[in-house]
């Protein structure tokens, strides 16, 4: 059995194509988790809505209780940290963890950042390594395969990897840099793009990402089916498939 954590962080509540002025990454994702759900009843799935109820800020107490060794933490230090510690074991144990996120102002919004910083965490998903000066930092996520399926909506155009405005978005290099210093590395992408064009422009970029999400699906399920939990294989490297 496979696990999913399936996260939203757009501010629209609703659905692109079914609620007034829905969120075109929410209906990627929703799209993403109901096929895999419909061939793989079985699997579990565990949701967040980042963009209508988003994780808190860090802040000093949460700092100082992070840094300090758990046999020396203080009771109100594990209070401070148990928001993130429940966001962290939802990551730990997912073997796919799916995005549906817009692009605002050329990154991520403001909750999956606050997530990130949630879960990025020494001790939990990251660990020094004091004794080695060229290699710090140990992903401690790397003890079996996980994937991320970033779902992104992007209101302008040619933003993907390579292409002439891609370095106005930030925001997949961003969730891919979090995620392999924590040990996931292998990453997909799909996208809607052309919000602002509207029209013709935006309704071939939402059957195209439609389409990429469904054969996207039936991949990893191809895998997961033919593969053990904790040893799930992926394709080597990123695919931004926008």
């Amino acid at each position: 059995m496979s696990h999913i954590l399936h996260m939203d962080a757009s501010a629209r509540p609703g659905l692109a194509g079914t609620d007034h002025h829905g969120s075109h990454s929410r209906y990627l994702s929703h799209q993403f988790v109901s096929r895999w759900q419909s061939r793989r009843p079985e699997d579990a799935v565990v949701y967040r809505d980042l963009g209508q109820c988003p994780p808190s800020f860090i802040n000093h107490d949460w700092v100082a209780s992070a840094f300090t060794p758990d046999e020396r933490r203080e009771p109100w230090m594990r209070d401070a940290l148990a928001e993130s510690d429940e966001l962290v074991d939802e990551l730990i144990a997912a073997d796919i963890v799916v995005i549906g996120t817009p692009l605002y102002n050329f990154g991520m919004p403001a909750p999956l950042k606050t997530w990130v910083d949630q879960v990025v965490r020494i001790g939990r998903t990251v660990d020094i390594d004091e004794t080695n000066p060229s290699e710090t930092y140990i992903a401690k996520l790397a003890d079996r395969e996980r994937h991320v399926v970033v779902l992104a909506a992007r209101g302008g155009m040619n933003m993907a990897t390579g292409e002439e405005m891609a370095h106005m978005n930030h925001l997949e290099s961003l969730l891919a840099s979090a995620f392999v210093f924590i040990g996931i590395t292998r990453m997909h992408t799909v996208a809607t793009e052309g919000q602002e064009a509207g029209g013709e422009v935006l309704a071939k970029s939402i059957a195209d990402a439609t389409r990429k999400v469904e054969r996207l699906v039936d991949e990893l399920q191809v895998a997961a089916n033919a593969t053990p939990r904790n040893a799930l294989p992926a394709r080597a490297g990123t695919l931004d498939t926008a």
